[in-house]
């Protein structure tokens, strides 16, 4: 041993990473930050470790070793009431030994000096818990041992030490070093004695370099709340959440592509009494609906993030504290990130039933997984509060106004609609396995029975009796073919677009926005730009509700339609991302809140005002200019430059002039900074004229389901004439092959979108032989398409 591991108190400036053994995982980083990046901007409290060898040192010199092994000798940490006396007995023995005087000399000394580098008297602090064998990659004890904060003199410093020490044998602390096959004299505590941030005055918080649900390494996660960090450390309190863009934050831009309030419903605070420090109190509703920070300090923190990471090369998980007395941020803890960072994300997921059941009701199956669960058949959409996590819905059709319920469940099943029909798109959004057109599902299915919903097998879904045994195969995505072809995505769900960018992809090829509208923003636009017309109580009751803090309510529309876009722009930085500006028919735009009051009632919204139609005319105008200002933040306030902006069922080229004048009259110049704007080819006259249209747009993509039903007359909604409705159909076919002459005659990029490729893989073998630029698909058909299309090469 040398003499530097003999020492009993180091400062933080005499501690570098490489005193793990020495410190614990949380001193080192702090002492390895505090003298590396403070220079550098990055405000941490200044403090001192008490060292493993301190805590050896006391073992030793009072006895404690041995009795602490006589006391574990009959441990079983299966029985919870032996594992719960064993700890309080260890705890106790700790917790009534004094600690050597030349250990308590030590920390007092250096108690005083910090105390004096902080102004006249003792310094408040927090003394943390640091593990000698915490936060390594493949042991992470975070969490598992105590904090004490605002402690204040010398008796309490020393009584807040030894509560650290005896910490080390916390109930959940002994079973994990049990399990993790850890000798419990191996692991040692060391302890950060840090000068305390007022974030009980202010605010506090945890972030990841990195998105935690998917492993996604190009955002910065910020969650916040009022008051002392450890109701978030707990989770006791709901926080808000920020996600800030990596790439083009280092570019300079205020890249936050997503912001969410939390309830943030209690703040703990310093009580004033020593036994019990702290104490939460409520917060005030007004507080809750506000942001806890604001956007500067979130763009602070980020950029905190990304020079911790950088420092470190390698993912990290940090806590940040608010001193609300200086009104300034500091890190208060930094630990490598240790989940999503080490997960495989080369592997995709195929489903396979594994048992033959009594096949109750079939339809056409939509994506190609297999769900499970207890059947719950709701024929109206007022029943949706009836709905629980996990369940089957079951129902005659969906509209938008169901998608709240169809997020939580595990499969869906509808009597009506095809393949492109609403509860088809947004189930293959999610994710999760649905079959549409069965006629009779809510009739043949009982609320409360056990089924499989098989998507698996092709075009033919199959829902069975009882709960069916399934497998799923990994993909190995290193090993996946490369195709001259372009393989894009569709997509329309920002909640999943971190998670779907690791699907081999060249960009998306489709994302919606109504999927946005419907489900973040859920008003009519036009609702906020007449707020202050609005007489209907309870509809601006709802708008109140939805927009607070928002006192210019177009704003609100604004920011969440740029939110969203961002947050898919993002994910897939810096590949290309087509966003379809709004695309509701008539009857969709009225279920939005306030929205029935400026819509017109259509007896087949499908051919009628929808699309480019929209835009121009006063019923709707001013509503694309918020549409166009979102796309203006994303790209300039976000710097995601990626983004390219299409424009669907654009029946003239009158009208697509129209549409651009009013695009670049709101900042959105094609050719400008690179924008490009393309147009759906869905409509036969876009086929027709396509040369037409080639010379005002950068590019087509083909929308095969509109097309199909236009050139057949079917109308894609509709289960009695779903057996015409045929995207393979010749006349379909010979459309789509001109318009792809047509734009490469004119040096345009053309593409396809449409449903007809996801669903028919020989339909993408066509495409691929008709020399189209790129293919977009529902991301759960992307790796076997792509493995079709190769095999017939």
């Amino acid at each position: 041993m040398s003499e530097r591991d003999k020492v009993f108190v180091l400062k933080f400036n005499e501690v570098t990473i490489k005193d793990v053994p020495i410190v614990g995982g949380k001193n080192a980083s702090l002492g390895e930050m505090y003298q590396d990046l403070t220079s550098k901007g990055v405000r941490i409290p200044n403090g001192f470790a008490v060292t493993a060898h301190a805590y050896r040192h006391f073992l030793e010199k009072t006895g404690l070793k041995g009795k602490i092994k006589e006391i574990l000798s009959d441990l079983d940490t299966k029985d919870t009431k032996n594992l719960s006396l064993h700890g309080k007995k260890v705890r106790g023995e700790i917790l009534k030994a004094s600690l050597p005087l030349e250990i308590e000399r030590e920390i007092i000394a250096h108690y005083k000096e910090l105390s004096k580098e902080y102004g006249t008297g003792y310094t408040d602090v927090a003394v943390r818990s640091s593990a000698t064998a915490e936060d390594l990659p493949d042991a992470s004890f975070a969490g598992q041992q105590d904090t004490y904060l605002n402690i204040k003199g010398e008796k309490e410093i020393l009584e807040a030490c030894k509560k650290c020490f005896a910490s080390l044998f916390t109930d959940r602390a002994i079973s994990y070093r049990e399990d993790k096959h850890f000798d419990h004299f191996s692991v040692a505590l060391s302890i950060g004695v840090q000068k305390m941030v007022r974030s009980d005055m202010g605010a506090s918080g945890v972030m990841f370099s990195l998105d935690t649900e998917s492993g996604f390494k190009d955002v910065v996660y910020v969650t916040s709340i009022y008051g002392l960090g450890e109701n978030i450390v707990q989770g006791a309190v709901n926080p808000d959440e920020f996600y800030v863009h990596k790439p083009t934050l280092k570019k300079g831009f205020r890249s936050i592509v997503s912001r969410k309030v939390g309830d943030k419903k209690v703040r703990m605070i310093y009580s004033g009494n020593r036994e019990d420090p702290v104490k939460n109190v409520p917060v005030t509703l007004e507080d809750r609906k506000r942001f806890s920070i604001n956007d500067d300090e979130v763009i602070e923190l980020a950029k905190w993030a990304v020079q911790i990471e950088n420092h470190y090369r390698k993912p990290m998980d940090m806590e940040w504290a608010k001193d609300g007395k200086l009104n300034k941020l500091f890190i208060v803890q930094a630990r490598p990130e240790t989940v999503q960072s080490r997960k495989d994300l080369t592997k995709l997921e195929e489903y396979k039933l594994l048992e033959e059941g009594k096949i109750l009701i079939e339809g056409n199956s939509v994506g190609s997984k297999i769900g499970s669960g207890k059947a719950n058949v709701i024929r109206e959409v007022s029943g949706i509060g009836r709905f629980r996590k996990g369940e089957v819905l079951v129902t005659d059709m969906t509209t938008p106004d169901w998608e709240p319920i169809m997020k939580i469940a595990s499969a869906i099943i509808t009597n009506k609609g095809g393949r492109t029909c609403h509860a088809a798109i947004i189930s293959r959004e999610l994710g999760i396995p649905c079959v549409v057109g069965t006629d009779n599902a809510t009739e043949k299915l009982k609320t409360g029975e056990d089924i499989t919903v098989d998507c698996s097998q092709g075009e033919k879904g199959y829902v069975y009796e009882g709960i069916l045994k399934f497998k799923v195969e990994n993909h190995d995505l290193k090993k996946l073919p490369k195709l001259k072809t372009k393989i894009m995505m569709n997509i329309g769900t920002p909640e999943q677009a971190f998670e779907q960018s690791f699907i081999p992809n060249d960009g998306i090829g489709l994302a919606r926005e109504e999927f946005i509208i419907n489900s973040a923003i859920k008003i009519h636009p036009n609702a906020l730009i007449n707020y202050s017309q609005i007489k209907d109580s309870k509809i601006k009751r709802q708008i109140d509700e939805l927009t607070y803090g928002y006192d210019d309510k177009k704003l609100y529309f604004v920011d969440k339609l740029a939110e969203g876009i961002g947050t898919i722009a993002a994910a897939f930085y810096p590949k290309d991302v087509i966003v379809r500006t709004s695309d509701f028919k008539t009857n969709e735009y009225a279920n939005l809140i306030g929205g029935a009051e400026y819509e017109p009632k259509e007896d087949n919204p499908m051919i009628g005002w929808r699309g480019a139609s929209r835009y121009y005319k006063e019923g709707y105008k001013e509503g694309f200019v918020l549409e166009c200002k979102a796309f203006v933040k994303v790209r300039e306030e976000f710097g995601l430059k990626n983004v390219k902006i299409m424009i669907p069922f654009c029946r003239t080229v009158e009208e697509g002039k129209k549409v651009l004048k009013i695009m670049e009259e709101n900042g959105l110049k094609r050719g400008k900074d690179g924008l490009q704007v393309y147009v759906m080819c869905e409509i036969p006259a876009n086929v027709i004229l396509a040369d037409e249209f080639s010379k005002i747009f950068d590019g087509f993509s083909i929308g095969s389901n509109d097309l199909t039903q236009l050139t057949l007359g079917v109308d894609r909604d509709s289960e009695i004439v779903s057996d015409v409705y045929d995207e393979r159909n010749a006349a379909v076919k010979s459309f789509i092959t001109e318009v792809i002459k047509k734009a490469k005659k004119n040096k345009r990029k053309i593409g396809i979108c449409g449903q007809a490729p996801s669903d028919f893989p020989d339909f993408a073998e066509f495409l691929v032989k008709q020399n189209i630029d790129s293919i977009s698909l529902n991301p759960d058909t992307v790796i076997k398409t792509r493995v079709a299309i190769s095999k017939k090469r």
